[in-house]
């Protein structure tokens, strides 16, 4: 039984696809669908630092179009390599997406929410790790003090480079977050200069193991990553409606916490189907327990009514479980 939670109108972008060679094929399909902002890639090779710095290209075809950009990160990027040449490279990288992003932020204030920050979202590289005969080790979990060191100096590079800036890092989840890494993500987030970024379907594949750690530190959520996702077999990256997760609960929690939300689809016939589920009608039919009328009106609307509007089932004082008379008589029918 779902827990009928109201959808509220919000901030929804889309990623940078594959299928979109050029900045403007992702700004014409933006447009089209009705969306207020481009997440730009730098994994593709048209989003690197070096094409970023073209600011004003990419400005103005935004301020044309109405819309404005966040920024995810290569997710190659680790901040703690133990190569310090390396390491300086992709500190490097981050200082030069910060310097972009501030020439993003008035697009932001001009298109979006001036009280919701433009975020730069990055992951936590894993780092690699040593093969025994009977186990893995991980080497930042063996070397947890240089690890720790690296992102003291990460953190504190980038306070200076954000200042009063209108700027957040944002850390996303990915297939599960390692011990060392929630030590290190706490310790960002006493930052005022970093965030979280909750990616739906990620923690959908991945048995929702993230979810705990995420909605403990609710008040740090900015960002959200919405896809559909299921956990058996494990598949994310699924248009909206597509999968088994709760989305109205997930996008209301990102209206709660000011956030606003990638529809990160991998293709543009998914994205267009997210889109279209996001402008469905959704009816909640609201019985005492839920566990009867309400779960019959819901299946009822699905059959009937699927195409029309989204159906959910809501009571004031629920079961745990369906009354077998609303099985019976769904059978019936």
């Amino acid at each position: 039984m779902q827990k009928w939670i109201e959808i509220l109108p919000m901030q929804y972008g889309m990623p940078t696809l594959i299928e979109n060679k050029t900045l403007n094929d992702n700004i014409v399909l933006c447009k089209e669908l009705g969306l207020n902002f481009i997440e730009l890639n730098m994994n593709f090779p048209e989003y690197q630092i070096d094409k970023l710095e073209q600011t004003s290209d990419f400005y103005q075809a935004a301020d044309e179009a109405g819309i404005y950009y966040t920024i995810h990160l290569d997710e190659n990027l680790n901040i703690a390599d133990f190569n310090p040449f390396v390491r300086e490279a992709y500190l490097e990288t981050v200082r030069k997406t910060i310097q972009v992003a501030k020439k993003f932020v008035e697009l932001k204030n001009k298109y979006g929410e001036e009280n919701q920050p433009l975020t730069i979202n990055m992951h936590m590289h894993h780092g690699i790790y040593i093969t025994l005969p009977d186990r893995k080790v991980q080497m930042y979990e063996r070397d947890f003090a240089i690890y720790m060191e690296y992102f003291k100096i990460f953190r504190n590079s980038c306070e200076k480079w954000i200042g009063e800036s209108d700027i957040k890092i944002a850390i996303e989840n990915t297939e599960g977050f390692r011990d060392y890494e929630k030590k290190v993500i706490d310790y960002l987030l006493d930052s005022p200069c970093f965030v979280l970024t909750w990616n739906i379907g990620h923690s959908k594949a991945t048995g929702e193991k993230d979810v705990p750690f995420i909605q403990g530190r609710k008040q740090k959520l900015k960002h959200f990553h919405i896809h559909d996702g299921s956990e058996n077999p494990p598949k994310n990256h699924l248009a909206l409606g597509d999968g088994e997760i709760d989305l109205a609960d997930r996008i209301n929690l990102a209206k709660e916490c000011n956030a606003r939300c990638v529809l990160e689809t991998k293709t543009i016939e998914a994205l267009r189907k997210s889109v279209k589920w996001i402008h469905k009608k959704k009816v909640a039919f609201i019985c005492v327990h839920n566990s009867c009328r309400s779960q019959i009106a819901e299946a009822l609307g699905k059959h009937l009514a699927g195409d029309v509007f989204e159906s959910y089932s809501a009571g004031t004082e629920t079961k745990p479980q369906i009354n077998q008379d609303a099985v019976r008589i769904m059978k019936e029918l």
